[in-house]
């Protein structure tokens, strides 16, 4: 692999998604839906003109049931009851593991073992839309643009009580880290960031591609259909299973592997979440007022701060990422590593876990 390092540079305060929920959320090109209490108990004012979801200590209680062969816990936060798996030392720095779409939180298992091992609380959420992670609120239309994501890892680590975490994240779970490390770098001690910096445009509708570029994103145009809607409800799995076979193509996943993840994509929420994502960022559905302020910050590309470590498979599905690091170093001007990973594709941690926690060990020490 190519493996470069750099200086960190200082971290000037940055203003970021506050503790506070002032707008309720608004359906996707449709009218606001809030039950009154919802409504009563999300007021408050916003800070730095950016409005976002409160936080505050949530309720955790453990989950009967398991999967994935794992215990579950859940925590209430003020939208979502997020599902996690914990491992390792209860009094340990914790490490947010942050998977993507369309993955769940067994992409993370070999992970896992070298940072519990090392003494790190290691807690691997299940993000909207998959596993056991529900909305609190029937009637809260199932949204997820990115401020979204990146404002339930916020939400998640308010209600943990956890002051400071390293986060880590491929796919969604990156751009959910690159936000909360770009809003709330006092929170972020570090950031592994598997793919480099996935922060988008949200605001003006992007350029046309070169034909292969625009081939690879098949599914996003697809979602963006009626069509398309009504085959990831039907066939959820079979779209599922070939993009992963697709955007790995050098790792051959085995059923059973496949049948570990599957039952996080049963969710109910999974099909309307995942459409909202990818009709939201090509600028074909609305999204939250409380975020439009986030947004608009988010569509200048602003650096990320923090100590970093880029990670990029050599063998993904998109192509073979770039040998020259000046644009990683550009977004990430604390950056201590770039590393182009063989043997991995899109689904880096579940190809080359010793990557991503040798990668967190180090930003760690």
């Amino acid at each position: 692999s190519a493996t470069g390092s750099w200086s960190r540079s200082s971290r000037p305060s940055c203003p970021g998604l506050s503790n506070v929920h002032t707008a309720p959320e608004e359906g996707g090109g449709g009218g606001m839906v809030m039950a009154p209490s919802r409504r009563d108990f999300l007021k408050s004012a916003s800070v730095a003109g950016v409005a976002a979801v409160a936080g505050g200590a949530g309720v955790v209680r453990p989950r009967a049931e398991r999967q994935g062969g794992q215990d579950i816990r859940m925590v209430e936060t003020p939208v979502l009851d997020i599902g996690y798996e914990e491992h390792g030392n209860s009094g340990g720095f914790p490490v947010v593991l942050l998977h993507g779409f369309p993955y769940d939180v067994r992409s993370w298992d070999g992970v896992v073992p070298p940072l519990a091992d090392a003494g790190y609380r290691v807690l691997v959420p299940y993000l909207r839309g998959y596993g056991p992670t529900r909305f609190r609120d029937a009637a809260s239309p199932r949204m997820a643009e990115q401020a979204a994501i990146a404002q339930d890892v916020i939400d998640l680590v308010d209600a943990l009580g956890l002051e400071q975490v390293a986060l880590a994240g491929f796919d969604w779970g990156n751009r959910a880290a690159c936000i909360a490390a770009i809003l709330h770098p006092e929170r972020v001690r570090a950031q592994v960031a598997i793919g480099g910096y996935s922060v988008q445009n949200t605001v003006t509708p992007g350029r046309s591609a070169s034909a292969a570029a625009e081939a690879r994103l098949w599914y996003q145009w697809y979602f963006n259909t009626e069509r398309g809607r009504a085959g990831l409800e039907a066939n959820r799995r079979d779209i599922i299973r070939y993009l992963w076979d697709t955007w790995s193509p050098g790792w051959e996943y085995t059923d059973a592997a496949f049948e570990r993840s599957a039952p996080s994509f049963d969710n109910p929420d999974f099909v309307d979440v995942v459409i909202h994502s990818y009709r939201h960022r090509h600028v074909n559905a609305a999204g939250e007022a409380r975020f439009l302020a986030v947004e608009r910050r988010l569509a200048e590309r602003p650096p990320i701060l923090v100590p970093a470590i880029v990670l990029r498979g050599a063998e993904s599905g998109f192509g073979r990422p770039s040998s020259d690091p000046t644009g990683d170093q550009a977004r990430f001007p604390g950056l201590v590593a770039r590393r182009i990973v063989d043997g991995a594709g899109h689904d880096l941690p579940a190809h080359r876990p010793d990557a991503v926690s040798s990668a967190l060990l180090e930003l760690l020490a």
